[in-house]
């Protein structure tokens, strides 16, 4: 598992817990590279029963698995204009947190669950 420095999860203003950090990120940089849970398609339905509907991220060639995201990754909040964004790497199996603007030190870090940053589709929960 690759982490930058500082990263740390605490409350976040009436959104439960969130991702911050101790440190300033630069743009570009690599936040977090997390490892990840790969889910069937079979047992998708499933998860829409528990909890874990909230914490996982569609996953696969056709976007039909989904995927819990290890390290901190699943624990990001939504932002429709995030400072950091998220690549999925089918091959190797992670999910790659990236800064897409500097986050100051202190700050959340934020994604947007829809995958494109500025997508202001409704959330599902």
């Amino acid at each position: 598992m690759h982490q930058i420095p500082g990263l740390y999860i605490t409350d976040s203003a009436e959104r439960g817990r969130g991702v911050f950090t101790s440190m300033d990120i630069s743009e570009g940089d690599l936040i977090e590279v997390c490892q990840v849970i790969k889910i069937s398609k079979a047992q998708l339905p499933v998860i829409h029963k528990t909890i874990l509907h909230d914490y996982y991220f569609l996953w696969g060639e056709h976007m039909d698995e989904c995927a819990i995201a290890l390290g901190f990754g699943s624990l990001y909040n939504h932002e429709v204009h995030p400072n950091a964004n998220f690549i999925l790497d089918f091959e190797n199996e992670t999910i790659d947190i990236v800064a897409i603007k500097n986050i100051s030190a202190g700050s959340e870090v934020t994604l947007n669950y829809h995958g494109a940053p500025g997508d202001e589709e409704p959330l599902w929960f």
